[in-house]
């Protein structure tokens, strides 16, 4: 289902909406959606809308920075700013939902911020980029952070309304051959912290480095100053079983970089790569404060399904209610709009 095609389902949609994503919603969806109007057209979602709006999903969480007399200056509201950020973190129970470094599909971006904003997550994390910022901030109020490589890009996006950058999601460039050494990773983020001293900032060590070597690079980034250590290893993980074992077998890898880190640091750890609905309230066990997920959200070809997904695997770590997938409901819901 095309993102165009979606915002501008008829308003017979919505009870069809209702239904798939659950009638516990469905009084706080009427309050938030039902308002007098003079035609039906009136009813159309519009682009300035936020997608999906009354879907019946769990309120999003709220991100704002408040002024007050004490924290009036530009480095007090960066300290406000990032604890903002690492709230969730904090109650381990963040959720950051990757669309991908080198992402820079306008539709697809805002199909996973989307997916994000409506299914429970507690980030977004965006390609380094200017205008997709912005065009996330028109979608969610979540944080929004930027990944790359590249200390001189964060500058602009940070600009733009960033309040996170994360120097990873490097699985695009293992695919060229290019790896990142425990000397490179430190150099750019040393780079980072001379740009942005007070932004919130968040660094992948490389699952090519034993695991050994992974903890003492996460130690050294520590002292740096970074604030989030996140790991990674689901795209060599080559499972050898189908179904769950398999899930489990694929996030192996992440699992256990997540389980040594976090106990050789004081800062959050966030594991990330490989991980499914499955996996991801196993790495809050081993010591995660927080679980990224990516290709098991935008690798889907719609925003329904993406919300699913991320409402699915929010529910399973606890930050939505109950909810269990059911594909015979998504396929019915799809088909009724395509009646239309």
């Amino acid at each position: 289902m095309e993102l165009s095609y979606v915002l501008s389902l008829p308003s017979k949609c919505q009870p069809y909406l209702k239904l798939f994503l659950g009638r516990e919603r469905e009084r706080e969806m009427h309050s938030s959606i039902c308002s007098p109007i003079s035609s039906p057209s009136q009813l159309l979602l519009k682009p300035s809308h936020n997608l999906a709006m009354g879907f019946g999903l769990l309120p999003k969480p709220k991100f704002s920075v408040k002024k007050s007399p004490s924290s009036s200056s530009p480095k007090a509201l960066l300290s406000t700013a990032k604890e903002s950020v690492l709230k969730e973190f904090h109650k381990k129970r963040a959720l950051k939902i990757i669309s991908g470094l080198q992402n820079f599909d306008r539709d697809n971006v805002a199909s996973v911020v989307t997916a994000a904003d409506k299914g429970g997550a507690t980030h977004v994390d965006i390609a380094c980029d200017p205008e997709l910022v912005k065009l996330a901030l028109s979608l969610t109020s979540l944080p929004v952070c930027v990944s790359s490589v590249d200390p001189t890009a964060f500058l602009a996006a940070v600009e733009a309304g960033a309040v996170m950058v994360e120097i990873g999601n490097y699985d695009s460039f293992y695919e060229k051959g290019v790896l990142f050494s425990p000397e490179k990773v430190l150099n750019l983020t040393k780079e980072t912290k001379r740009i942005l001293p007070s932004v919130t900032l968040s660094v992948t060590v490389p699952h090519t480095l034993s695991l050994p070597d992974q903890v003492k690079l996460a130690e050294l980034l520590e002292k740096e100053g970074v604030d989030i250590i996140q790991t990674e290893g689901g795209k060599r993980s080559n499972p050898s079983k189908p179904g769950v074992l398999g899930l489990i077998e694929k996030a192996t890898p992440t699992l256990a970089a997540a389980y040594s880190i976090s106990g050789a640091v004081k800062i959050p750890v966030m594991c990330s790569s490989g991980l499914s609905t499955v996996t991801a309230p196993m790495a809050i066990t081993a010591g995660a404060a927080g679980v990224g997920v990516g290709s098991a959200v935008n690798r889907l070809n719609d925003v329904v399904a993406m919300i699913a997904e991320v409402r699915s695997i929010a529910s399973s770590l606890g930050g939505a209610s109950a909810y269990r997938h059911n594909p015979y409901e998504e396929e019915t819901l799809r088909r009724l709009c395509n009646n239309m």
